[in-house]
């Protein structure tokens, strides 16, 4: 069906009634009732479009035949896969989203005209279906919850999957469904990557292979131009594109130009208000969102039927703001800027509050498709939680009602006709080669997939005269990637493309080199240097980038070639990215401690740095409050370097409203999904970066304070977390200390000054023994010893007993060892008078055992979940 478009009047009309009918009174009652959101055809949502002159939406396939649509894909016929999260948000507080439910829909043309008139249900029963990746022979498909990667078959013809393969085991995933992974695409290099996760992988025949990469930052969506730069957009910290500069595989780097101020500013046509955060993210004057919150699904449009100057352009959906961005990317010296074309405009905007643009792809007929989810609700329940200020407009306009539905658009012109649908799974290899020179990126992406899919080398032939004499770079690009995906690679193949007239071959030769390298074939080295000083800025940084990966020992050298060929700022800004030290190794941690702290560093950087920053400053709020961040500064947090249990809280069940006193843009949710090793890897990881030093968490406090707060159902506010996690004794003054060597010392150790300090007065050996006599019998949990100045004098191994009488003592309440200055120490609450520290361990040297000073701890008061009128209370006033 084919919509016509607006005239201008109409487009007035729209945009007026739009503001008038949901611009709100910020001071007055949200939750007021109002009229409901009303859901409406496809005939009359399409009404609501405002394009671009010329352009229209057609309506592909809609609900019933859909519900809830996140991702489509095509296989190599033209076939469309829809994945369809059905059990998201069907009710306000996002019950039972994790039941089995969900699917993955197959639909095609009959007649090969662009009409999709033939519906399956290819997989049934699935839990929030996440990525879906067509490969020669079957659907690749994940799901929410776990890393897994199942190949999906239909054996019969039947349209329907009726075998299931584990392709890739990634073990299970926790957290909240917004933060996992995403994306799925087989990128020009052959490699397999995602959003959000740390890796890529490869297929090698029925084995994959996985290799660690940079974190992208990705949130929802992942896209790649024509030269396999992998496009990421970030919703969370509300960042819009992200990591964009070079290919992720080099690093996550960016320049301080990017983006602008005014490239984040959007304008929607709904005044709803209905945004995550409230007041700061839109515009009081008519209520529409003022900048990125929700950026999703990004496609770079590499299509043939749509006018030729939308080829290369970013687009990504604004689900929250009810529009497509469209940004021009520019490409100059060697550096990469976006902007938005049109002036206090969009590429698409709708008037309708439940148009939700979540994903786009460019189509083998040479359009754009554009997946509208279709609702009310377009946030999980974490931030629409009870006394939330998105709660009370949701409800205000019962947008929670309007689910269950969903719409596929495809983005067409006037001037254009769709292209014929492919025929690609039914095509020999040597006709698959010469789709490698299509004007449509897609047909180009799919026959490099499946010649590689098949191992057929028989092609290799054909493939190097392409790289060699095809006019079109892109198929010369496309046919070196493909002879690499086949182990074919002929150095003096790569030796020649080293010198194509195109700057960007000459760029895919130097990565497709990289292949030689690894595998033993460092012959290229010498003819890869010299273009350090290319004339053209990108080859001369991938050089610097290519060392850097490969360990050349001559990098810097490389990249100190590149900045003085090409002496702008942006290049030295990238340049100075790829000369950072590794971080040095972790004094003092067990090599099983530095594992978990780079597993914490990899949960940081592909999730918490969106509201914290990757120096742990805090990310800025693009609009609203001057100086204000998405969340607290990390960097000397009270909370952080305090007792365990209390990060271990916060990322467990949350926090919510003010800390310390001050306000900040988002809601830390609950992330008690995650096992005990995934939150003392993170939590350990915040604890000593961004110059912060504090004990490590082990797995076992994690659960310890898991099954305290079992019963906890909602957030904490600040205020009374710190009311329920241990507590130090403040009777110091009538404490008494001894020790059983250099005891004169001992009343150093607990005299509130860390200044002095207890010491053994010689080297450190077992059975030492620092104690503490109470004036009464007391109930612990826990102790503190800090070695403050003495930064190599922790006890390398301890036991912690307690006695009534000093005489006879009980079985230890702890034991471990001591790997940092500050060494918490947390036990179940038992009760003594008497608490003795003793020395298990052994170091080399003549090193002391000092205490600085101790702190003990008493339980602190008991875990309940807080009442209603607490939450909202405490709410923040950007929530």
């Amino acid at each position: 069906m084919k919509i016509s478009q607006f005239t201008p009047l109409l487009i007035l009309m729209a945009m007026a009634s739009a503001t008038q009918l949901f611009a709100e009174d910020t001071n007055a009652n949200p939750a007021a009732p109002q009229p409901p959101v009303p859901y409406l055809s496809p005939e009359d949502e399409a009404k609501t479009f405002v394009l671009q002159d010329g352009y229209r939406m057609e309506l592909v396939v809609s609900d019933p035949i859909i519900k809830e649509p996140v991702v489509t894909v095509f296989d190599g016929n033209g076939r469309m896969f829809v994945a369809e999260m059905r059990s998201y948000m069907q009710e306000i507080d996002g019950k039972e989203e994790h039941v089995p439910t969900s699917r993955v829909s197959l639909h095609w043309s009959s007649k090969g005209d662009g009409v999709y008139d033939q519906h399956r249900v290819f997989i049934d029963h699935l839990v929030l279906p996440r990525m879906i990746l067509p490969l020669a022979d079957g659907l690749l498909v994940n799901e929410t919850d776990t890393d897994d990667l199942w190949l999906y078959r239909d054996t019969d013809g039947d349209g329907v999957a009726d075998k299931k393969e584990l392709l890739y085991a990634g073990g299970p995933r926790g957290g909240n469904l917004e933060h996992q992974q995403s994306g799925l695409i087989w990128d020009r290099d052959n490699w397999i990557y995602e959003a959000a996760n740390s890796y890529r992988l490869r297929l090698r025949g029925t084995n994959v292979i996985k290799e660690t990469t940079p974190s992208n930052g990705g949130q929802w969506g992942l896209c790649q131009d024509d030269y396999g730069k992998l496009w990421i957009v970030n919703a969370g910290g509300e960042l819009g594109p992200v990591n964009f500069q070079v290919p992720i595989a080099y690093g996550a780097l960016k320049v301080k130009s990017e983006p602008t101020q005014e490239f984040m500013t959007v304008w929607p046509l709904v005044g709803l208000a209905d945004v995550q955060g409230g007041v700061g993210r839109f515009r009081p004057e008519n209520n529409t969102l003022n900048h990125f919150t929700a950026s999703c699904g990004p496609d770079i449009f590499r299509g043939d039927c749509l006018p030729a100057d939308l080829r290369g352009d970013l687009f990504f959906g604004e689900p929250v703001g009810r529009l497509i961005r469209r940004a021009k990317i520019e490409v100059k010296d060697g550096i990469t800027y976006l902007s938005n074309p049109y002036d206090k405009s969009e590429f698409i905007r709708s008037s309708d509050p439940n148009f939700r643009p979540v994903n786009m792809v460019t189509a083998p007929d040479g359009t754009l498709y554009i997946v509208d989810m279709y609702r009310g609700i377009i946030q999980e329940g974490a931030w629409v939680r009870e006394g939330s200020y998105l709660r009370k407009v949701v409800q205000k306009y019962q947008m929670d009602k309007n689910f269950g539905r969903g719409r596929i658009w495809r983005l067409a012109h006037k001037d254009f006709q769709p292209g014929p649908a492919p025929h690609m799974l039914d095509e020999t290899s040597a006709q698959l080669v010469t789709r490698l020179e299509h004007p449509n990126g897609w047909w180009r992406d799919t026959a490099q997939k499946l010649l590689i899919l098949r191992a057929d080398k028989s092609v290799v032939p054909a493939l190097t005269a392409m790289a060699r004499a095809s006019k079109n770079s892109l198929a010369r690009i496309h046919a070196l990637w493909t002879i690499e995906g086949l182990d074919a690679l002929d150095p003096a193949l790569v030796r020649e493309k080293l010198k194509d007239q195109d700057p960007q071959v000459r760029i895919a030769a130097i990565r497709v080199s990289e292949t030689l390298y690894k595998q033993g074939n460092k012959s290229l080295v010498a003819e890869v240097t010299p273009l350090a000083k290319d004339r053209d800025p990108n080859v001369a940084l991938q050089v610097a980038m290519t060392a850097k990966l490969l360990n050349w020992p001559d990098m810097e050298n490389l990249m100190n070639a590149a900045i003085l060929t090409h002496p702008t700022p942006g290049i030295k800004e990238l340049g100075l990215q790829l000369l950072q030290p590794p971080r040095p190794a972790l004094q003092g941690f067990t090599s099983e401690e530095r594992k978990t702290f780079q597993r914490g560093e990899v949960i940081y950087q592909e999730l918490c740095f969106a509201c914290h920053g990757l120096t742990g400053k805090g990310m800025p709020i693009q609009s609203g409050t001057p100086g204000a961040t998405m969340a607290p500064p990390l960097a000397g947090s009270r909370t952080v370097l305090g007792l365990r249990d209390e990060v271990i809280n916060v990322v467990l069940k949350g926090l919510h409203g003010p800390v310390d006193g001050k306000n900040y843009g988002a809601l830390m949710v609950p992330m008690e999904s995650n096992d005990d090793a995934w939150v003392a890897a993170v939590t350990s990881f915040v604890r000593n970066s961004f110059g912060n030093s504090a004990p490590l968490i082990e797995a076992s406090d994690v659960a310890r304070v898991r099954a305290a707060d079992k019963g906890r159902t909602e957030p904490w506010t600040l205020e009374e977390l710190r009311t329920v996690v241990p507590q130090p004794l403040t009777n110091r003054a009538q404490w008494k200390a001894t020790a059983s060597i250099h005891a004169k010392t001992a009343p150093f150790g607990i005299d509130g000054n860390l200044k002095t300090r207890f010491d053994t007065g010689t080297g450190q050996e077992p059975g030492m023994w620092f104690q503490v006599e109470l004036p009464q019998e007391t109930t612990l949990t826990g102790l503190l010893l800090d070695a403050a100045a003495s930064t190599k004098d922790y006890p390398r191994g301890y036991k912690v007993e307690l006695s009534s009488d000093g005489q006879n003592w009980g079985t230890p309440v702890a034991t471990g060892h001591g790997s940092s200055t500050l060494m918490e120490i947390a036990f179940p609450p038992a009760t003594g008078k008497f608490i003795r520290i003793t020395e298990t361990g052994t170091v080399k040297g003549p090193i002391y055992w000092s205490i600085h000073e101790l702190a003990l701890f008493k339980p602190g008061a008991p875990v309940k979940s807080s009442p209603e009128s607490a939450v909202k209370a405490n709410t923040s006033k950007f929530e």
